[in-house]
């Protein structure tokens, strides 16, 4: 990612409702992949065939694309809008939430089969494949769905 050594903060973020982010590097067909996942509610999404240049410009990339995705799943406005002012700064640290990581791992395998059985990673599938995932349920939340985790966040919030 291009990120120096005093790049990454050595603080946990400051609370708030949906809270940290994970990203991973995955490749598909060959192509540079990122998958992000977030620590609450296992909520996540894919941006396929990166550039090296466009991961440089991981902030954009996260905050247009996770704003597409809340709109893809029918996110009240005003819940989107509360979750997208979470992000308006972000910050950059390492990690060792084994419990997530294995969660990644598994969307990770997921989203490879469902890309390479749909056509690629430029198939027209793919944000159907997103959607897919967030409705699948995840062990880690005892079998809840993360979209249902996304919302249950918010509605105690409000």
């Amino acid at each position: 990612m291009g990120l120096k050594k005093s790049d990454v903060s050595e603080n946990e973020p400051s609370e708030s409702y949906l809270g940290s982010w994970h990203v991973n590097l995955i490749y598909i067909d060959g192509k540079k992949c990122l998958l992000f996942v977030n620590d609450k509610t296992l909520f996540n999404f894919i941006v396929p065939d990166i550039s090296r240049a466009q991961i440089r410009e991981l902030s954009r990339i996260f905050k247009a694309t996770l704003e597409c995705v809340l709109s893809a799943e029918g996110v009240p406005e005003m819940a989107k809008t509360k979750i997208m002012s979470e992000y308006e700064l972000i910050q950059y640290a390492n990690t060792n939430s084994k419990s997530v990581l294995g969660s990644m791992n598994d969307l990770a395998f997921h989203y490879k089969y469902h890309i390479q059985y749909e056509g690629g990673v430029h198939s027209y599938a793919v944000p159907g494949i997103i959607k897919k995932l967030n409705h699948m349920p995840m062990s880690a939340l005892d079998f809840v769905l993360p979209i249902e985790a996304l919302k249950a966040v918010y509605a105690n919030a409000t």
